[in-house]
């Protein structure tokens, strides 16, 4: 019976139409395996791995905006402006 939840679950998440935050479904993922030999926690660890991979994906999309400015500042003026890895 729970793995027919389980499984059914899973379906329902994957075929439902909507916005997954990006980073959730990796995270959740890898949250929910170590939660699970980490004592049987798998939904704590999915939860915490959802938000984990969240935090991660708004981090690197913000270090992409930050890098795309840079490259249309330098790209708008004559001058060099060194990036961060030419200093």
């Amino acid at each position: 019976m729970k793995a027919l939840i389980t499984c059914m679950t899973v379906a329902i998440v994957v075929t439902s139409p909507g916005a997954y935050a990006e980073g959730c479904l990796a995270g959740g993922a890898a949250g929910g395996v170590a939660g699970h030999y980490a004592g049987h926690h798998a939904v704590l660890g999915a939860a915490g791995g959802c938000i984990a991979g969240h935090e991660i994906a708004k981090q690197r999309e913000r270090k992409r905006e930050e890098q795309a400015r840079e490259d249309q500042y330098r790209d708008d003026h004559a001058e060099h402006v060194p990036r961060h890895d030419e200093y």
